[in-house]
């Protein structure tokens, strides 16, 4: 799924004139696009930096999509994705791409890759103004995009006539056969694991648009692609399908969180915690990742290697992490603030609402002990996280069932990190796949500084461990790997035998721009998510048209959207299921209408 070693040489710069980009959006075309008022943190400049900073992802060579073309004889890039939902970018460094696509530069490459903007960046229409807001969940078709790269790989390798017109296009000019045969071979080469992932990961129909499978996405990668003891790496048993998608959260308040990912199992809220977010995310979509045991140890590493210790590991043997990038957009995630309510609000209606809101949960409120803003448990660099309840309400349990999957550990197998409790305990030949990615999420970060150098974490060493600054650089390296070695500990929670299958409850601020609704986006209007499951639509269009009345996406979509076809609640292990959070489904009329005036002023 990722570029190999052997790819990762210079490209040509020659680009041919048939792939020269062009938008076309999937919006109205009169529609005027403003951008959500998200506060005076948030500035333009941040914006263009959000939408195309590097974090570390490396999906093929540039040149590749750039001559990639469709069935129907169009290259990919030449709407600029916006057939996926994908969104304009006009100040793009690389003319053409979308929101959260980007050219990566890596030892003289270029790479097409993307960052997380692309998943968390929407546009809703509303009365002929398309609203962006940064940060929202993206109203995309990511299944689709991966599936078409598929077909479109499978049918240049299957087609010699195929085959040479993307030659001459990736390659530029009239190449020879010398030229063309290396082509061949590390497109081969790219293609064999890319191609196992997708075809025993994507499931049918497919996720559709604003919704993912991330978390399964992410185990097979990491299990299935990244940790084998053949050359290839591929452990195939170890993908499953990702038939569990949800839609994609939005990040304003994500930093602050003292628990994160839908299910609640990862610990949040500082800088240190957020890394390892973000290393987890970059993982999963197309991050080089070569975990390689030790032969001989790291100089630094010598004092603790004994037959008594677990095996060591290079976790960052020929990785992708882009550890500046990583951090920078921590930060601007930090400065995303909820956007504001853009059209008029009944100042009376909204204070009935926020009594409403704020009656015990018996009543039909909705803050006390769920969505209400609570101090949360101090992390290291953040003692004021806002608490994250965890909770059964009735919802679809899939995804959270995915944490229980075990996979075989591969080159991983007896390796741990010692004294760092919750990966300390070397793993067995087949383990929980979330050992697997918690031992990789933390030994990447706690390698860095004697991979990188004791500065790669400057930023945060400077914010969170100031007294680092006065010891020498030996002394100064153990107290930050000690430090980050505390913050990480017990960095995900893992299922117990019997698991109830919780779900975070989030703070509500802007929550009137992230339909649809309950975490795999069963529910198309917070409207519908006030009545009876069984009342709620069981099938609806997903799109950027928005309804300001109801609170969500609007019944009747353009030429741009998907059908989602939700189950009930006989069916709450199908990942579709529109059950549970029955909570304000028994208030009056009345009190439905001032709850969701509230909901919109926050």
């Amino acid at each position: 799924m990722i570029a190999n070693k052997a790819l990762r040489t210079p490209l040509r710069a020659h680009i041919a004139a048939a792939t020269l980009l062009a938008l076309a959006a999937t919006h109205p075309a009169s529609a005027e696009v403003k951008y959500a008022d998200q506060g005076a943190h948030w500035a333009p400049a941040d914006r263009d930096d959000f939408y195309s900073l590097d974090q570390g992802a490396r999906i093929m060579p540039l040149n590749w999509i750039r001559a990639l073309r469709h069935p129907d004889g169009k290259h990919f890039l030449e709407d600029g994705l916006t057939r996926y939902g994908y969104l304009p970018n006009p100040n793009s460094p690389t003319p053409g791409l979308p929101v959260g696509f980007l050219a990566a530069s890596e030892q003289g490459a270029q790479f097409f890759s993307m960052t997380c903007s692309a998943c968390h960046t929407r546009q809703i229409d509303v009365n002929g103004v398309s609203w962006r807001i940064d940060g929202g969940p993206a109203l995309s078709d990511f299944q689709s995009l991966l599936a078409d790269i598929d077909t479109a790989f499978q049918k240049i390798l299957a087609d010699e006539a195929a085959f040479d017109e993307f030659a001459k296009e990736a390659l530029g000019g009239d190449p020879n056969e010398r030229a063309l045969r290396k082509l061949r071979k590390e497109v081969e080469v790219w293609f064999q694991p890319y191609d196992v992932l997708m075809r025993k990961s994507l499931p049918k129909p497919g996720w559709g648009v604003a919704r993912a499978d991330a978390v399964s996405m992410i185990f097979n990668r990491v299990a299935g692609l990244d940790i084998g003891t053949t050359s290839s790496r591929i452990i195939e048993q170890n993908i499953a399908l990702a038939d569990a998608p949800v839609r994609y959260p939005f990040l304003w308040n994500a930093p602050i969180q003292d628990m994160t990912q839908w299910p609640g199992f990862a610990r949040n809220g500082d800088d240190i915690l957020g890394l390892a977010r973000n290393v987890g995310e970059v993982y999963g979509v197309f991050g080089i990742y070569r975990p390689t045991p030790l032969t001989l140890a790291l100089p630094q590493l010598v004092k603790f290697n004994s037959s008594r210790l677990p095996k060591l590991i290079n976790f960052l043997n020929d990785s992708s992490l882009n550890y500046p990038g990583l951090m920078r957009l921590e930060n601007l995630i930090q400065q995303i603030g909820p956007p504001k309510w853009p059209w008029s609000l009944d100042p009376k209606l909204v204070a009935q609402g926020e009594e409403v809101f704020n009656r015990d949960p018996k009543q039909g409120g909705c803050a006390t002990g769920c969505h209400e803003v609570a101090k949360g448990t101090p992390r290291l660099c953040n003692l004021n996280t806002w608490k994250t309840p965890l909770q059964d309400v009735g919802t679809d349990v899939r995804e959270y069932n995915v944490l229980g999957r075990e996979a075989d550990t591969g080159v991983l197998n007896g390796a741990a990190i010692p004294f760092v409790p919750g990966i300390d305990t070397p793993l067995k030949p087949k383990d929980k796949i979330i050992s697997i990615l918690g031992l990789s999420v933390i030994g990447s970060i706690l390698e860095a500084p004697l991979h990188f150098g004791v500065d790669v974490f400057k930023p945060i060493v400077e914010e969170c461990i100031p007294e680092s600054r006065q010891a020498r650089t030996e002394a100064a390296a153990s107290l930050i790997t000690a430090k980050f070695s505390a913050d990480l500990q017990n960095l995900y929670k893992k299922p117990s035998a019997q698991p109830a299958a919780v779900f975070e409850a989030r703070v509500m601020r802007g929550i009137w721009a992230a339909a649809p609704y309950l975490h795999n986006g069963s529910v198309p209007t917070l409207a519908d998510l006030l009545k009876k499951p069984a009342d709620r639509p069981a099938s609806f269009k997903v799109g950027p048209a928005y309804d300001i009345e109801n609170v969500g996406l609007a019944r009747e979509q353009g030429s741009f959207n998907s059908t989602y076809n939700a189950d009930d609640c006989s069916k709450r292990d199908s990942g579709n299921s529109r059950c549970g959070h029955d909570f304000g489904t028994s208030l009056s009329d009345p009190d439905k209408k001032a709850l969701l005036e509230y909901l919109k002023s926050l």
